[in-house]
């Protein structure tokens, strides 16, 4: 009767084992297939819309990557299921390269626009480069706005800065030509030539310095 005993508790523990076995294999299947559902996704979402939501992407991406790997932890036989997390990694990191390279671009642009305003001021919608908004009554305000801002971060413009800065410059300065024949009154024209001395040199010398850094960054 003992023995029985015995060998009723062997087979209950056996099977308890087995079944704790069966459940953690079960729920490691759950979590790799998640994992890869996952990456499957996010592949289907359109390029840029993935660069502006890439940190969200990312996070969720370790969340589950970590997930899958550790329900392995106590699972035997999990070959297939280290194969299909390998897999799935090397997809993601694939993906991973175009949405970064997409990333700087929109993070390029975005900077570039963000200077634009801080150039230009309020009026600056970021779409016309034909700076129509500007007038005979704001034109001089848009001048001292975008001088100011020059010579206040002067230091630390790099030379694709300074490029852009000159870019926004002509611009404004063609829109200049055609508010004189709008009734530009002859003192603000005035103060807009003040303006153009002061900025002149400044870029001048600090586009070089820009230039300079950059050739001995390159050369380190």
């Amino acid at each position: 009767m003992k023995n029985l005993k015995i060998t009723l508790g062997l087979f209950a523990l056996a099977v308890s084992l087995t079944a704790c076995t069966d459940e953690k294999k079960l729920q490691a299947e759950k979590d790799v297939a998640q994992y890869a559902n996952y990456v499957d996704s996010i592949s289907n979402i359109e390029m840029q819309k993935a660069a502006n939501e890439w940190d969200a992407i990312q996070k969720d991406y370790e969340r589950l990557k970590m997930n899958a790997e550790n329900s392995l932890t106590g699972v035997e036989d999990d070959k297939s299921l280290k194969e299909s997390i390998d897999n799935t990694s090397v997809r993601y990191e694939e993906y991973k390269v175009k949405v970064v390279t997409e990333k700087e671009k929109v993070d390029a642009e975005n900077a570039k626009m963000s200077m634009r305003k801080t150039l230009l001021g309020d009026g600056y919608n970021g779409q016309d480069m034909n700076f129509d908004w500007v007038n005979k009554d704001n034109i001089l305000s848009v001048y001292e706005n975008f001088v100011t801002t020059v010579e206040k971060n002067k230091d630390s413009y790099s030379r694709e800065d300074w490029d852009e800065i000159k870019l926004m410059y002509e611009a404004l300065d063609t829109r200049k030509n055609t508010v004189e024949k709008e009734g530009l009154t002859s003192e603000d024209n005035r103060k807009i030539a003040g303006l153009k001395i002061k900025f002149a040199p400044m870029y001048t010398v600090n586009r070089i310095g820009a230039k300079s850094e950059e050739n001995e960054e390159a050369k380190q």
